[in-house]
């Protein structure tokens, strides 16, 4: 299992701050999704490709190990840099520009599933 002995307090601490961030945003992805949905099934089904986001990310094979012309998809989204920094700061690794990466991709996620979640509750019903 994963043990991380060499993390402090403060980096559990940002650890945790980190996924509850990233976790905001992604619901408030989900929250549009739920919203432009007709009903309950389609709601469960228009998430689902949120699901393969970490499949093709960092979190279980190496980006340099990966075919030349995937590389840029799996460093270019928003699992990588939350994954990188995560790893840093529970295992003692150097997380270089991952953790500014992966706050400003929460930001930005939750900024726009929040305004999108908010037009469409707004819109019109008529």
């Amino acid at each position: 299992g994963f043990r991380s002995t060499d993390a402090t307090a403060l980096e559990w601490l940002a650890a945790f701050g980190l996924l509850v961030l990233f976790a905001l945003a992604f619901t408030w992805i989900a929250v549009g999704m739920g919203l432009i949905s007709p009903n309950a099934e389609a709601a469960s089904n228009n998430a689902l490709p949120m699901i393969f986001l970490p499949l093709i990310s960092s979190a279980f094979v190496p980006i340099h190990s990966m075919p030349g012309w995937f590389q840029p998809i799996a460093e270019y989204q928003p699992f990588t840099p939350a994954i990188e920094t995560l790893r840093g700061l529970l295992l003692g690794s150097e997380i270089g520009h991952n953790g500014w990466l992966a706050v400003a991709w929460c930001l930005g996620l939750a900024a726009l599933g929040y305004r999108w979640s908010k037009a469409v509750f707004d819109r019109d019903p008529a």
